[in-house]
């Protein structure tokens, strides 16, 4: 019963990940660089993203091709997949208490429909002036 509820939940969240990206993006891209908007964005971000995500606020989101876990939650910041230092069993070399990020990032990826296949994208190197910023006004508004 547990995993039918992590699938439920993961497609869930790969649904309103979906629906608020077509919601925002012609919202975004005529108000996006205003301030008051920015301001609005970060405020909702912080308080959607954070409890539901784990967002760490990076300006760069890469929840959809990290099985809607935020990678900036590895604490080494690892972008694109595990270091070499993922124990047998699957937990962190740094946080030995905590599952592997990336491992959970992978498990998480394998159960979604739409977004599956985003794992193998190599993500960007991170742009720390972007951090604290709205993810969505970086990737839509401008």
């Amino acid at each position: 019963m547990g995993s039918v509820r992590i699938v439920m939940r993961i497609r869930l969240l790969e649904i309103i990940y979906v629906v608020s990206k077509l919601f925002l993006s012609p919202i975004l891209r005529k108000y996006g660089k205003r301030t008051a908007v920015q301001k609005f964005m970060v405020i909702n971000e912080i308080a959607l993203k954070k409890p539901l995500f784990g967002c760490q606020m990076c300006g760069q989101c890469a929840l959809h091709s990290g099985g809607m876990i935020c990678p900036m939650g590895c604490p080494k910041n690892l972008r694109n997949g595990p270091c070499g230092g993922v124990r047998q069993d699957e937990t962190c070399e740094i946080k030995p208490g905590m599952k592997c990020v990336w491992v959970r990032a992978w498990d998480n990826s394998q159960k979604m429909r739409r977004f599956s296949g985003d794992i193998f994208q190599v993500q960007p190197a991170l742009d720390r002036s972007l951090k604290g910023t709205s993810a969505w006004i970086n990737e839509i508004g401008n």
